[in-house]
């Protein structure tokens, strides 16, 4: 078993608690991970860009964009007729990256384990 956190967190609220778990369902839709590794991949992007890149509707996109934009994961801005997005918040592909990292992980020992058997 795993040995207790020593490090001493600061209360938090159950109205905060629910913005934090509201902030992660965001992140529970496939969709919208795939516009965030898009952006990641590709920069900033057009919505036409991203339907492109995600093989999305253009419908889907617009949707899943305004909620990472809601959010606070991706900003947006205009440019003549085109809307803009890009990645708002860094740490959003930071956090990204080190799921994917400890799932492979986790993956390749079950893999192995299999292997064995």
């Amino acid at each position: 078993m795993p040995a207790a956190r020593k490090k001493s967190l600061p209360p938090v609220t159950d109205e905060a608690l629910g913005l934090i778990a509201s902030w992660f369902r965001t992140l529970a839709e496939p969709s919208r991970l795939k516009i965030l590794r898009a952006l990641e991949e590709g920069g900033e992007m057009n919505i036409s860009e991203l339907v492109e890149a995600t093989g999305l509707t253009q419908a889907n996109v617009s949707r899943h964009v305004q909620s990472l934009v809601d959010a606070g994961m991706v900003g947006r801005r205009k440019e003549g007729l085109s809307v803009i997005c890009f990645i708002a918040d860094p740490s959003i592909t930071e956090l990204c990256d080190k799921v994917c990292s400890d799932l492979l992980k986790r993956l390749s020992k079950q893999v192995k384990k299999l292997g064995r058997g």
